[in-house]
């Protein structure tokens, strides 16, 4: 299926994105440490770019999350039902975060839009980056709930894009 080759294709980016994202957190951090404490001059951007990576780092990777099934689930009450009423409740599941992540896109776009005119005084950009991964991940947890809805209707089980 198309949607399912687009999504895998979408999550192994979207990891690859946290991961580098953490990877650089890191690295920031680090300098931030050598600053203070061996120079006596902290370098007032790399906090500020820090906080703006562990956004997306999080959010992106809380969507890959929902594609791969790594989220927290609520696996005791579904053992104890039949398989026709675990897969009822499974695409209802998807369904309501589906349109969660549908209420991330919508919003976070809101809040994108409301301040894209501010700027993060240490770094010269927009504020708009603080919100731009709620729509990122709203998006993609929507787009990646519809493929698991998709996929219980046929009887079809998501394989992880990471395994």
């Amino acid at each position: 299926m198309m949607l399912t080759r687009v999504n895998r294709a979408l999550a192994v980016a979207g990891m690859a994105v946290a991961i580098v994202g953490l990877w650089t957190i890191t690295l920031l951090v680090a300098w931030q440490v050598f600053g203070r404490y061996v120079m006596n001059d902290t370098p007032t951007w790399a906090e500020s770019l820090t906080l703006v990576l562990v956004l997306y780092v999080a959010l992106i990777g809380a969507a890959v999350g929902v594609r791969d099934a790594g989220h927290i689930g609520m696996e005791s009450l579904l053992v104890l039902v039949s398989e026709p009423v675990r897969v009822k409740l499974e695409i209802v599941i998807y369904a309501l975060v589906g349109v969660f992540g549908a209420m991330m896109l919508w919003y976070g776009g809101g809040l994108t839009a409301g301040v894209l005119s501010y700027k993060i005084p240490t770094l010269g950009i927009s504020e708009g980056f603080h919100y731009a991964p709620l729509m990122v991940s709203g998006a993609l947890i929507a787009l990646f709930s519809v493929e698991h809805v998709i996929a219980l209707g046929r009887g079809e089980v998501v394989e992880p894009a990471w395994h």
